[in-house]
C-alpha cells in the first residue's frame, strides 16, 4: 500500500524537482521556489502577516503554495473540510492554494503527488503540458 504512505515535506520537495524542465531558484530567504519555464509552481512562503496561528497570533513559518488550473480547483480544495488547504485573503483572485508542511501529514503521498502535478500544470506551457500528459495517461 504505497500511496497510503503519509505525506512529507521531503515528498513536496521530491515531487516538485522529478517534474520535468523544473529549475528551483531561492527565494528573497533563501526559499526554495519550484518552476517550469520560468513560472512558479510550488514555492515554500516567508513568514507573512496574512497566514497567523488564531490562537496565538503567530504568524506560520511552514506554509507552501501550490498553483491550481482554475477557482474552481481551488474551492474544491479549500472549501473539503477534510483537506489540510487553505487561503487567505491575500490569495483571493490568486490560482493557488495553501498548505501548511506541519498538515501534510494528513495527505497521502499519492494525493499530494496528485496536486504538485496538477501545480506544474498550472503553469507549464501547453506543449509541456501536452507531453506530459501523453506520456503520463491513466
Amino acid at each position: 500500500m504505497a500511496g497510503k504512505r503519509r505525506a512529507r515535506v521531503e515528498d513536496v520537495h521530491e515531487l516538485a524537482a522529478a517534474m520535468p524542465h523544473v529549475s528551483v531558484v531561492q527565494g528573497p530567504k533563501s526559499n526554495p521556489v519550484y518552476q517550469v519555464g520560468g513560472k512558479s509552481f510550488v514555492f515554500f512562503r516567508t513568514p507573512r502577516p496574512d497566514a497567523v496561528d488564531p490562537d496565538t497570533g503567530q504568524k506560520y513559518d511552514d506554509v507552501i503554495v501550490l498553483w491550481v488550473g482554475s477557482e474552481a480547483d481551488k474551492q474544491a480544495l479549500v472549501q473539503e473540510p477534510s483537506t489540510p488547504f487553505f487561503t487567505t485573503p491575500h490569495f483571493d483572485r490568486h490560482p493557488s492554494v495553501l498548505v501548511r508542511a506541519s498538515r501534510l501529514h494528513e495527505l497521502t503521498r499519492q494525493e499530494l503527488a496528485e496536486v504538485v502535478q496538477d501545480a506544474w500544470l498550472a503553469q507549464a506551457s501547453p506543449r509541456r503540458r501536452a507531453v506530459w500528459l501523453a506520456e503520463n495517461a491513466l
